[in-house]
């Protein structure tokens, strides 16, 4: 069942590709039209209410680990278009041959600011969209994402590259969120709201903490 965050921002059933992580994706209905889908489901469990809301125009993955069997079917059931970091485009290509890649900041025809985030992944991207009542949605995937006690954590596995994720990390500092949404989410919360007087910074440089920095 999805989970109503703002009156344009629903988040999908949490679903476990593997033992001890809980992973969510975040559908984006924006009043101009063509919804987006941030990250990736495990199932399609939650694809009829998709589909009652609008469906999928625009399909987004932070990272490489989200391309799984159902980008293919949100594809074809919904005529999605994938759009992905071009640092692993080798992976994700895997599920979508044509997809649109990314290497740039920039905010591009959907409304959507894409932020190259690498790190985590070399492809690894955060999104920022201007939602409603002008608030603004951050969409961090695995390279910052809160632990099970609640504080914030950076997505430094054994195959990434610590450097890039503190540079990363920093960027993300400097932005002003009001809603963060990771795609990891070991307490099985992926999506935070944030308010006022929050340090967001002092926030995201805990994270960094945990890289030596």
């Amino acid at each position: 069942m999805l989970k109503k965050i703002r009156e344009d921002l629903w988040e999908t059933r949490g679903e476990s590709p593997f033992p001890g992580l809980t992973t969510h994706a975040y559908l984006w209905t924006p009043p101009s039209g063509g919804n987006v889908l941030f990250y990736s489901t495990v199932t399609d469990a939650d694809f009829d209410e998709i589909e009652r809301l609008g469906g999928v125009a625009h399909q987004y993955l932070s990272h490489h680990d989200e391309a799984g069997p159902m980008v293919r079917e949100i594809a074809r059931r919904f005529g999605a278009r994938l759009h992905a970091g071009r640092g692993d485009a080798k992976r994700i290509a895997n599920v979508a041959e044509d997809g649109v890649w990314l290497d740039r900041r920039q905010v591009d025809e959907n409304g959507v600011e894409v932020i190259p985030t690498p790190g985590h992944t070399p492809g690894s991207t955060c999104y920022l969209v201007s939602g409603a009542r002008g608030e603004r949605y951050l969409f961090t995937g695995d390279t910052l994402y809160t632990e099970r006690d609640g504080t914030w954590a950076a997505g430094n596995l054994p195959f990434s590259d610590p450097d890039a994720l503190a540079n990363s990390l920093e960027l993300i500092a400097s932005l002003r969120p009001d809603v963060v949404a990771s795609s990891a989410a070991p307490g099985g919360v992926g999506a935070h709201d944030l308010h006022d007087g929050d340090d967001w910074a002092g926030r995201v440089r805990g994270a960094l903490s945990s890289l030596g920095r």
